[in-house]
């Protein structure tokens, strides 16, 4: 999920001095806020800046939340400029499931960092949640840009098997909880059902829980999560999802001739988990958010969270399964402890620091 935002920023002047060299300037701090195509963003850079920009790319946030003006800085940001990195963040010119503009925003606003304020030392991609997907994503389609990229409790999955990840868990839901007598057919995993809030669908699967317990443990086994936790999962996975459905214009997934596993009796949960047919151009457009090919050229560093629901342990090798026969194959580093994005000023830095020790010294790093 986003971080929170702390801080609110006054847009100050850049001299064109300034703007000429960013490697040897010497100016009192900047705070550069403005909206692009859109994108909110603001830019901090300190007064002691050595010269490198680190583009920070936050996670989901949910459509319809209110967004502060100027665009706040983000926890992690004193976690940089405090070491004299300059950051860069883009608000992204839409909520929600906003892979693809977060990519394209995140680039213009790269772009107008060097327009305004010089082309810098070295350049990095970090991202959280949802943005760790995004700097993945940025590696592969702008390496050109970047020295590396770290991606933090990242959503690192490929579009496609993100979008079959968040419909599973609502079809087991429907399938494992079909509703009571007397009690409406709508279904969460039917892209044509009334779009609920995520506390309704939190709702829902909490009074649907305790009518059976075994039931309950298989969701809880298959997901990976603990029982306690399936309303909040589940709740987040049709949030995301029907967002997606939204962008895409239609179903991005098709399960009519899948065959599911590890739902305790699997022939009678397929009998009882709902098929639909997926629309090919939502599909593609699934596909691309993110289009994780695994061709990365640049290093990049993975760091989760050992206790996180949202990532769960399933799919935190998948990205780098993918990316093994890469030019330079990503670095996982052991999980941190605590829950979703649950990490300290220092983790960050310590993972930030492997990343940039791995550029400067061409060695790449013992986990």
């Amino acid at each position: 999920m986003r971080l929170t935002c702390l801080s609110l920023a006054l847009c100050l002047a850049v001299s064109p001095a300034f703007a000429q060299d960013a490697s040897t300037a010497v100016s009192p701090p900047v705070e550069d806020t403005g909206t692009l195509a859109e994108a909110p963003y603001r830019i901090d850079i300190p007064a002691d800046w050595n010269g490198e920009l680190v583009v920070l790319a936050h996670g989901f946030e949910p459509v319809g939340v209110p967004r502060a003006s100027p665009w706040p800085a983000d926890p992690a940001t004193p976690m940089f400029t405090s070491k004299g990195y300059a950051v860069a963040q883009s608000g992204y010119a839409s909520q929600g499931w906003a892979v693809r503009d977060g990519v394209a925003d995140s680039e213009r606003l790269r772009a107008h960092f060097v327009q305004r304020h010089g082309q810098p030392k070295r350049t990095w991609f970090v991202g959280m949640s949802m943005g760790g997907g995004i700097a993945i994503a940025t590696l592969e389609q702008q390496a050109v840009h970047y020295d590396g990229a770290l991606s933090l409790c990242g959503a690192n999955l490929p579009g496609d098997v993100l979008a079959n990840e968040l419909f599973t868990s609502l079809a087991a839901f429907d399938a494992l909880f079909p509703p009571g007598e007397g009690k409406p057919a709508s279904r969460l995993s039917d892209p044509a059902s009334p779009t609920l809030g995520q506390g309704e669908v939190m709702d829902i699967v909490s009074t649907a829980l305790p009518r059976d317990a075994a039931a309950t443990k298989s969701l809880a086994a298959k997901l990976e999560v603990p029982a306690e936790a399936l309303p909040g999962i589940i709740g987040l996975h049709y949030l995301v999802f029907r967002d997606m459905v939204t962008r895409a214009g239609g179903m991005p997934v098709d399960n009519r001739r899948v065959r599911y596993t590890d739902f305790g009796n699997d022939d009678a949960f397929n009998a009882a988990v709902p098929r639909y047919a997926g629309d090919a151009k939502a599909m593609d457009y699934a596909n691309s958010a993110p289009a994780l090919t695994g061709r990365l050229q640049k290093p990049l560093v993975l760091l989760d969270n050992a206790d996180d629901p949202t990532i769960a342990p399933r799919f935190r090798p998948v990205y780098a399964q993918r990316a093994q026969g890469a030019a330079v194959p990503p670095l996982t580093l052991p999980p941190a402890p605590g829950g979703h994005c649950d990490f300290s000023g220092e983790q960050v830095q310590d993972a930030f620091r492997v990343l940039t020790e791995w550029v400067e010294t061409g060695a790449r790093p013992t986990p």
